[in-house]
């Protein structure tokens, strides 16, 4: 049986907080999501997390956010003011693949477009792995590309790269070099496995395919979803351009306030692990799929005002509810890289150099420092391969107005 689908904010909350509800979003897509940290539950999910949190500090971001990402983004976007523009979405997909693929701990030894070229294919396929509920293609066709896309992500990238970071573990624990001679990253974490979890090796594959893919997806659509939204508001109020351009904190506000209205998966979904009685009082039994609405309850107008469903970056909320809403989730399942794409949440003493603004913000100031814009000859289209309400082509111009 599915629930009725659960759209009020508090009654959301609550369930996505329920211990007794396990995630239910992949199970269509096992052949990536069997046994990866968000499809887990219980004590396999909290040893897994406990282990990968090393890696998920704040301070850690920051260390990506400031001395990482600036380098790997200013590569990206020169190659795109290059080129006066292009598709957003493209260039969203090898800004942040340049990320996720440095922070999940796969190396590229050579470097090439070529080799980038297979990462960004391979990302892709990945993509439509973790979004298989909702895709519109053959099921069993996509999951033949992704247990393909896996073999070769294996060879080519995973199994060099795990060969690198054992011989440095192994010097580690000879006492020839030290703890800061090894990566930060997701992979050398795993394969120090100082917590003693259980992780056979065809979970490690899916886990760092999902690192690689998670850490850029989510970020990609949010990030398409924000230019939209800045250039619409700015059609509307002109004054506002150069402000949103030029304050960082206004932009995260807008990349928050995007986020909410634009989730990366609509709905969220969980499995009944028991008979539960979810915060809306409906019985549910075990197995039963539970529906929580987050498109619905990211708008909920008794919590985010009578224009809820509209874009407002100066929307001011009462209490603790996020500005990006449910958007990140909450409970044992919550987005465990929020901080690295969304930041540290503003507040009216912030100090922009003190602030962490997260990867979306970077990558929209970079491209409004470079006058980025809608192209008025090429319209946007929507990704018509999944009925996720994500932009499947986003044609921009970037550089001088005058060039």
């Amino acid at each position: 049986m599915t629930s009725s689908p659960i759209s009020n904010y508090a009654q959301a909350s609550k369930t996505l907080r329920q211990r007794d509800l396990r995630q239910g979003l992949y199970d269509e897509g096992a052949v990536l999501m069997d046994g990866v940290l968000v499809n887990l539950h219980g004590d396999r999910h909290k040893a897994r997390r406990g282990l990968e949190n090393k890696v998920f500090r704040r301070d850690f971001f920051r260390y990506y956010e400031r001395e990482i990402f600036p380098q790997s983004l200013q590569q990206t976007i020169d190659r795109f003011v290059e080129s006066s523009g292009g598709d957003l979405v493209e260039f969203g997909f090898r800004a942040m693949m340049n990320l996720t693929i440095d922070f999940a701990g796969m190396d590229r030894p050579d470097n090439s477009d070529e080799e980038n070229d297979t990462l960004l294919r391979l990302l892709r396929i990945f993509a439509l792995g973790t979004t298989l509920a909702h895709a519109k293609d053959d099921r069993e066709k996509v999951r033949q590309q992704v247990r393909d896309a896996l073999a070769e992500f294996d060879a080519r990238f995973l199994q060099p790269s795990i060969a690198r970071r054992q011989a440095l573990i192994d010097k580690f624990d000879a006492g020839d070099i030290d703890e800061d001679a090894l990566p930060r990253d997701v992979l050398t974490v795993l394969l120090r496995n100082e917590d003693n979890i259980d992780l056979p090796d065809d979970e490690l594959l899916r886990e760092m395919a999902f690192f690689f893919v998670a850490g850029a997806q989510t970020s990609i659509h949010s990030l398409v979803h924000v230019m939209h939204e800045i250039f619409d508001w700015c059609c509307g109020h002109p004054e506002d351009a150069h402000r949103i351009a030029e304050d960082p904190v206004l932009l995260q506000r807008c990349v928050h306030e995007s986020a909410r209205l634009h989730p990366s998966s609509p709905v969220a979904m969980r499995r009944a692990e028991c008979p539960v009685t979810l915060p809306n009082n409906e019985q549910v039994n075990k197995d039963d799929l539970i529906v929580i609405d987050l498109m619905g309850a990211n708008r909920d107008e008794s919590v985010f005002g009578a224009d809820a469903a509209q874009f407002n970056p100066y929307r001011k909320l009462e209490g603790s509810t996020a500005p990006y809403g449910l958007s990140f989730g909450l409970g044992m399942h919550a987005c465990i890289g929020r901080n690295l794409a969304a930041g540290v949440i503003p507040h009216a003493d912030t100090k922009p150099e003190d602030h962490q603004f997260g990867t979306i913000t970077l990558i929209a100031q970079a491209l409004l420092a470079h006058g980025v814009r809608p192209d008025p000859l090429h319209a946007p289209e929507m990704d018509t391969k999944t009925e996720r309400p994500n932009w499947g082509l986003y044609p921009v111009l970037i550089g001088d107005l005058a060039s």
